[in-house]
């Protein structure tokens, strides 16, 4: 069953809050097939699985395509609470996502809207679909209140 954007949202903002308990900056995310599935969730873990490619979108978009049998995510969603990186738009390139959904922007590393646009890029061979500001605002406050406290 398909449901609202932010219904989706909600659950990555649950992963979110996951993450800031685990000392990790708080970002979620989770993967949706086109019935309406969650396929995928995702928090952020670099700190502690000491891997730079530790993000929400990065971990969601693996267990999708495990649950998938296929690295191709065709037909899927992905709702992440904050604009996503480099690293993490160049793997819903690959994995051919059919649509983003973010919450907050990210000013100062955001690669869809904020510092650029990479998913608009004439060379890619593929197009991803993008709605943003999805309960942008509890996203940023969880942030600015996990960034408290560690100033």
């Amino acid at each position: 069953m398909i449901r609202s954007d932010e219904f989706y949202m909600h659950r990555a903002l649950d992963q979110a809050h996951l993450a800031s308990a685990e000392g990790e900056v708080p970002v979620g995310a989770v993967v949706v097939d086109a019935l309406g599935t969650i396929i995928g969730v995702g928090r952020n873990s670099p700190v502690a699985s000491c891997d730079p490619s530790g993000h929400a979108e990065i971990r969601a978009l693996r267990e999708a395509g495990q649950q998938l049998g296929n690295y191709r995510l065709e037909g899927c969603t992905l709702f992440v609470t904050l604009e996503p990186c480099m690293m993490c738009t160049g793997a819903m390139v690959h994995a051919r996502l059919t649509r983003l959904v973010y919450g907050a922007p990210e000013p100062r590393t955001g690669m869809v809207e904020s510092k650029a646009n990479l998913l608009a890029q004439p060379w890619f061979n593929h197009q991803v679909a993008v709605t943003s500001g999805v309960l942008a605002v509890p996203a940023k406050k969880l942030l600015k209140q996990f960034f408290a406290t560690k100033r």
